[in-house]
């Protein structure tokens, strides 16, 4: 797999993608692949402040329940309906379409912190 280059990773396998003055959050390729089909995604309210490494949902698949962290402190400005309504969205569109939050981050240093594509995928590799 081939992690995009136009986004930063955590060791917790959400991506984070910066978007004009917000941060975009989503799960992996590689997650959703460890989780099999998803069946329910659970996410916070606009408005809700986190903070870096924050638990902040829930994906729940056939095989296991998982909790999903935020990559950097900030207010969420916006929650994916789409993929709440279609959890398995996130199987087909992990990169794309099925993004979880956005967040407005309170320290955009942060992002810079988190791993590139490149660092991510050998954190993948040295996982197997």
């Amino acid at each position: 797999m081939a992690y995009p280059a136009d986004r930063k990773y955590t060791k917790e396998h959400e991506w984070a993608m910066k978007q004009g003055k917000d941060i975009v959050i989503g799960v992996t390729d590689h997650a959703q692949s460890a989780l099999g089909d998803v069946v329910y995604i659970e996410l916070p309210s606009v408005g809700r402040v986190l903070k870096s490494h924050e638990t902040f949902g829930v994906v729940e698949s056939i095989k296991a329940v998982s909790d999903l962290f935020s990559p950097l402190a900030g207010k969420v400005t916006a929650a994916n309906d789409t993929v709440k309504n279609d959890p398995a969205l996130v199987n087909r569109a992990a990169h794309g379409d099925a993004w979880l939050i956005k967040l407005e981050p309170s320290n955009p240093a942060e992002y810079d912190a988190l791993m590139d594509a490149k660092a991510y995928e050998g954190f993948v590799q040295s996982l197997k």
